[in-house]
C-alpha cells in the first residue's frame, strides 16, 4: 500500500492530470493540469508546505482580474480627497488598465512591471512616470492585504530619477514689480504665496474669519476644490496657523474694509463672491503680470519655493520652516522648495574662509 499523500490526483480522460486538495472545508483545484502523476503530486507538496508555513494564497482570489482589484482599491478609502481620485481613475483607465486590465492580479511578474515602466520613459516626464507607478504599486498593495498575493511584485523595480526641479529665484525688486502689475488685490493674493508660503487653492479659500488682524495670524485650515467647495487640507500638516508681518495685516484689514466683507466672504472672489477659478485666474491675470515684468513662465506655486528660501536664508530653524509651508517632513522642505541664494552662499564662504584661516580675514 502506497504512502498516502497531501491532496488527490486523478487522471483525465485527456491523458493529463488533475490535483485538488481540501483547505477549511472547501476543494480547491490546481490553475492547471499536468503532464505526469509526479508533476500533480509535486505541486501538491507545495501547497502542503505553503500551508504549513502560513504562506497559502487562495488561487480563486489570486485569479482575480487587475481591473477588478483596481476598481476595489479606489472604493476602498472613503476618506481620498474627489481630486485624488479623479487623478488615480485617469491613471488607471489610461495607463494601466489597457495593459493590465484582463490580466489575473497573481500573474503578474515584476519584469512585466520594469517593461511598462520603459516603454514610459521618454514619452512621460520622470514625475509624472513616479506618479503612475505610484498608482500602480498601491493596487498591488492593497492586493497583498487582501491575501490575493503573497508579495506584490513592484519590488526592484527601477525608476527614472527625479532631478531636483530648477526654481527661480527673485529679488525683491522683482516681486514688488509683480505686485504692481497684478494690482492690490491679486498682488495681496500673490504675497499669501511668496511671504506665506500658501498654496494657491489655500490661498483662494481664506475667508475673513480665519484672519486674526490683532493678533497677526491666519488659519489655514482648508482649501478650494476644483468645484468651488471647500476640503480640508492636502496633509494633515497642512492644516497650520501662520504669524503674518504686520504690513500684510494692514493690507487684509484694508481689503476687507473697501469690500464691506462679512466673517464668512471669501477675501478673494470675482466680483459676484464666488470662488477663483484657478485656470481663469492663471488666464486673466496671472500670466499678463508675469509677461508685463518679464518674469514669463512663473508659476504661482514656484513662490512656495521663495517662501522656503527666504525662512532658511533668514534664520528660521527647519521645523518653523516645515510647519509654515505645511510639509510633512523637513526632507521635503529643504531638497525640494528651498534654494539657497548667492548671498547667502558667499556670507557662508566668508564664514568658512575667516574660521579656517583667520589670518587672512
Amino acid at each position: 500500500m502506497g504512502r498516502r499523500h497531501f491532496g488527490a490526483v486523478r487522471k483525465l480522460p485527456s491523458g493529463y492530470w488533475q490535483a485538488s486538495y481540501m483547505h477549511e472545508g472547501q476543494r480547491h483545484r490546481a490553475p492547471k493540469t499536468f503532464n505526469t502523476k509526479s508533476d500533480a503530486l509535486a505541486y501538491l507538496a507545495t501547497i502542503e508546505t505553503d500551508l504549513r508555513r502560513g504562506s497559502w494564497i487562495n488561487p480563486d482570489l489570486s485569479e482575480t482580474q487587475f481591473s477588478v482589484v483596481a476598481e476595489r482599491w479606489v472604493n476602498s478609502s472613503a476618506s481620498k480627497r474627489p481630486s485624488s481620485v479623479q487623478r488615480d481613475l485617469g491613471i488607471l483607465n489610461q495607463h494601466l488598465l489597457p495593459i493590465f486590465g484582463e490580466k489575473s492580479i497573481g500573474a503578474i511578474r515584476p519584469a512585466a512591471i520594469q517593461t511598462l515602466i520603459g516603454t514610459w520613459v521618454g514619452e512621460y516626464s520622470t514625475s509624472t512616470i513616479h506618479r503612475h507607478y505610484a498608482t500602480l504599486r498601491s493596487v498591488f498593495s492593497y492586493a497583498e492585504s487582501s491575501e490575493m498575493i503573497l508579495k506584490s511584485p513592484c519590488r526592484g523595480i527601477r525608476l527614472p530619477k527625479i532631478r531636483q526641479i530648477d526654481r527661480p529665484i527673485l529679488t525683491s525688486d522683482q516681486l514688488e514689480s509683480l505686485s504692481e502689475a497684478l494690482g492690490p488685490i491679486d498682488g495681496l493674493f500673490m504675497w499669501c504665496g511668496a511671504t506665506l508660503g500658501m498654496r494657491w487653492s489655500e490661498v483662494a479659500g481664506l475667508t475673513v474669519n480665519r484672519l486674526d488682524l490683532d493678533g497677526r495670524t491666519v488659519m489655514v485650515d482648508r482649501q478650494i476644490t476644483r468645484d468651488g467647495s471647500f476640503a480640508p487640507p492636502k496633509s494633515d500638516a497642512g492644516s497650520r496657523m501662520l504669524g503674518i508681518p504686520s504690513w500684510m495685516a494692514e493690507d487684509f484689514s484694508k481689503l476687507i474694509e473697501d469690500f464691506e466683507k462679512e466673517p464668512e466672504s471669501l477675501l478673494f472672489s470675482t466680483d459676484h463672491g464666488t470662488p477663483f477659478s484657478y485656470p481663469n485666474w492663471r488666464q486673466r491675470n496671472w500670466l499678463p503680470a508675469c509677461k508685463e515684468v518679464g518674469l514669463e513662465g512663473l508659476r504661482f506655486h514656484d513662490l512656495r519655493s521663495m517662501a522656503a528660501t527666504a525662512l532658511v536664508a533668514s534664520g528660521a530653524d527647519v521645523k518653523t520652516a516645515q510647519n509654515r509651508l505645511g510639509h510633512s517632513s523637513s526632507r521635503m522642505t529643504l531638497d525640494i522648495y528651498a534654494r539657497a541664494t548667492s548671498e547667502a552662499d558667499r556670507i557662508a564662504a566668508d564664514a568658512v574662509g575667516h574660521f579656517l584661516r583667520p589670518s587672512r580675514g
